[in-house]
């Protein structure tokens, strides 16, 4: 890993350095998640115009693909941020290896019983994961530091990957994917509170959070919260004021895509605001709003109008998709209206906000 360079001027230089190793590990990989969620927004509107039939082969192989891509990130995250901070690749392919490995995903992910040296392992979310993985390698590349100075060589090349993995996967599992449960949980929770006393407040809170939370991987936690009260209520309130969000961040990325004078950024940036038209926000979080702290925050303002217009009107979501045009149809009934105009009002909003900011681009 680099060391952060502070003669920038204190905070602001650590967050570039961040963010230069966090669009270096995402670069090599956005073409691809633009592949894969333009592919599922695809087939997924062609089964719901009757096109496609949802039990044939050819929708449940590209839906694999679309979706796999997704659910195996982390696989992909373990390869660029090895790469990024030169580790062995493969020696950390070994941790999302053991996070996905279906008889130890299905007990943390369903919430059951395991312990390691004693210590209980809490359940935490690891497919689609993006926190967990990336803390994990970073703890690679310093475990295997001294690994490679103090093993010796005749025997490093199968000692290495063991020591590696005793040292690493249990802080992985014990430390790492709780933390960021916790932490998608606890805003979960937080909007809850919020919802109960003002929905107007609960949507500017949830609109403003979701994409940091995106970014960092921690948003799964309102997965089972949104499928539980769909379950137990037939609707659920919170997934419509996420709309604003996606629509904020493409606006954000539309005004950078036009802005920016970098060939390569500008072809990224309008990839971005594609995706994010068809519901899918990852590319334009790694290619384009993390890298720059000004574009994400107009982005966030923007989610923020959005989710409090969307809470103010009281939308409910009746049946499990996450929020854009292309999956409006889940979000008929109470509200629907203003489900819509909070993606309508975002977009500009997340457009100009950056747009103001234009010297900030090159």
């Amino acid at each position: 890993m680099e060391p952060v360079n502070k003669t920038e001027g204190g905070r602001r230089s650590i967050y570039k350095q961040v963010t230069e190793q966090i669009t270096g590990i995402f670069l090599p990989i956005i073409n691809y998640l633009t592949a894969a969620s333009i592919l599922k927004s695809v087939i997924v509107l062609l089964a719901g115009a009757g096109v496609m039939d949802t039990a044939g082969g050819a929708y449940r192989i590209f839906y694999a693909a679309s979706d796999g891509f997704f659910y195996f990130l982390p696989f992909f995250l373990a390869v660029t941020a090895a790469k990024q901070w030169k580790t062995d690749p493969f020696l950390a392919l070994f941790i999302p290896v053991a996070m996905l490995y279906p008889d130890l995903l299905n007990i943390l992910e369903t919430g059951g019983d395991i312990t390691f040296a004693g210590l209980q392992i809490h359940p935490a979310i690891y497919h689609s994961g993006v926190f967990p993985v990336l803390l994990a390698v970073g703890l690679l590349h310093f475990v295997e530091i001294p690994c490679k100075k103090y093993i010796p060589e005749a025997i490093r090349g199968f000692i290495l990957p063991i020591v590696c993995c005793i040292v690493v996967l249990p802080v992985t599992f014990l430390v790492f994917g709780p933390l960021g449960t916790a932490i998608g949980d606890g805003l979960t929770a937080l909007f809850r509170m919020l919802y109960e006393w003002n929905s107007v407040a609960a949507g500017a809170f949830m609109g403003f959070v979701i994409q940091p939370m995106v970014a960092v991987g921690v948003h799964w936690s309102i997965v089972p919260v949104s499928i539980a009260a769909i379950a137990d209520q037939g609707y659920d309130v919170l997934l419509p004021l996420l709309g604003g969000a996606v629509y904020g961040q493409c606006g954000a990325c539309l005004a950078a895509a036009i802005l920016t004078k970098d060939k390569e950024k500008k072809r990224i940036a309008y990839q971005a605001s594609f995706s994010c038209a068809i519901g899918v926000t990852e590319p334009a979080l790694y290619g384009v709003t993390v890298a720059n702290i000004r574009a994400m925050l107009a982005a966030c303002v923007a989610g923020a109008v959005g989710g409090a217009v969307a809470g103010f009107s009281g939308t409910h979501c009746i049946s499990f998709a996450f929020p854009s045009f292309v999956t409006c149809v889940a979000y008929v009934g109470p509200g629907f209206v203003g489900f819509l105009l909070s993606m309508i009002v975002a977009f500009p909003i997340g457009f100009v906000l950056t747009w103001i900011q234009k010297k900030h681009f090159r």
